[in-house]
């Protein structure tokens, strides 16, 4: 007997389907391919359920007749290209964390987001509201810093706007019985000499501080000491989105990253799990490296709209399956215990 198609397995023939279709269709099946990896159950346990395949996010009539086909008549895989390999689906990241219910409990907060003050569509907030909704104690506001234009990167005076704003946020939880504290934070772009676009002064008065490459992503040379002049970057904490990867867009960079996380260790700084679906960096293959190596990790969802705080369930996923000692997750971390971290590294 076949073994059923996983909706990994789903979005890989999907994908394969927008390289050969013409017209519309590329579009429609690459817009499915993704989807699958936010299908809250497996495709095939909908069809032995005689459920409708267009349940589904960006599955229609037309989609859902091809990816039945499949399914009844399960057809080879092919190898998954590198560009398309070791992401999570948020079915099996359930199916992992159903292994162990106490794994989610230790669960603090969430290290990376976005708001209407970048390019995010949520408010600081609305931001909150669903931290508090999913028992949280607290969040990192990260929006972009100013050498991002295109992602709408504020300045140091924007910062000191923002932090007003979250002292208001903080301050109106805290009336209304809340838990959640908001941390000032920033995800500074970094260039590739690992240098921040702010000044120290405004980085010293916040609680958190990410730095992350967004340019020359594409370059095949080993980027190794690009890395490691991030991490002596003294003005960061946690070196956010390492890879810089994109599912079916971008294969992210190359270095010598045992290396890299071994030098982030002795520097006791942390390297992050954006849990976006299209970017889970640091992937599975690199966090067996990472968890080799000692190094703290973070997780970060990325989001940049309330509701997506809910692909954290595939960092923590990542993470377990990793095998990454509880202890070395920051986001598992009281928040007392996450500010003397980082006064130490400050230090």
């Amino acid at each position: 007997m076949k073994k059923s198609l996983s909706n990994a397995d789903v979005a890989e023939l999907l994908a394969r389907e927008a390289e050969r279709s013409e017209g519309i269709l590329p579009r429609a099946f690459k817009r499915a391919a993704r989807s699958a990896f936010l299908w809250p159950e497996e495709a095939s346990a909908l069809l032995a359920e005689g459920r409708s395949l267009t349940e589904l996010k960006s599955v229609g009539p037309f989609i859902a007749r091809q990816m039945q086909a499949w399914l009844e008549k399960p057809p080879k895989v092919p190898p998954v290209p590198e560009i398309r390999r070791g992401f999570l689906t948020l079915a099996s990241a359930r199916k992992i964390l159903a292994a162990r219910p106490a794994w989610r409990t230790l669960l603090r907060g969430d290290l990376q987001m976005h708001t209407q003050w970048s390019d995010g569509s949520g408010s600081i907030s609305q931001m909150a509201a669903e931290a508090e909704n999913r028992g949280y104690t607290y969040i990192a506001i990260t929006d972009h810093s100013k050498g991002l234009k295109i992602a709408g990167g504020i300045d140091e005076a924007a910062l000191r706007r923002q932090a007003k704003e979250i002292v208001a946020t903080n301050r109106a939880t805290a009336r209304t019985g809340g838990k959640v504290t908001v941390l000032r934070s920033i995800e500074m772009n970094l260039n590739p000499r690992g240098e921040g676009d702010l000044e120290p002064l405004a980085l010293r008065n916040l609680d958190l501080v990410l730095g992350s490459f967004h340019s020359s992503l594409r370059t095949t040379e080993d980027q190794t000491e690009r890395y490691l002049r991030a991490l002596r970057n003294p003005h960061i904490q946690i070196l956010g989105h390492p890879r810089g990867r994109i599912y079916n867009y971008r294969l992210g960079l190359k270095a010598d990253w045992a290396r890299v996380f071994g030098t982030a260790a002795k520097l006791d700084k942390a390297v992050e799990i954006d849990c976006y679906p299209d970017r889970q960096d640091l992937s599975l293959s690199l966090l067996e490296i990472a968890q080799a190596e000692g190094v703290r990790i973070s997780l970060g969802t990325d989001a940049h709209h309330p509701w997506q705080l809910g692909f954290i369930e595939l960092g923590l996923a990542a993470a377990l399956k990793a095998a990454i000692p509880e202890g070395r997750i920051i986001n598992f971390l009281p928040l007392p215990a996450l500010h003397a971290w980082v006064r130490k590294l400050r230090r």
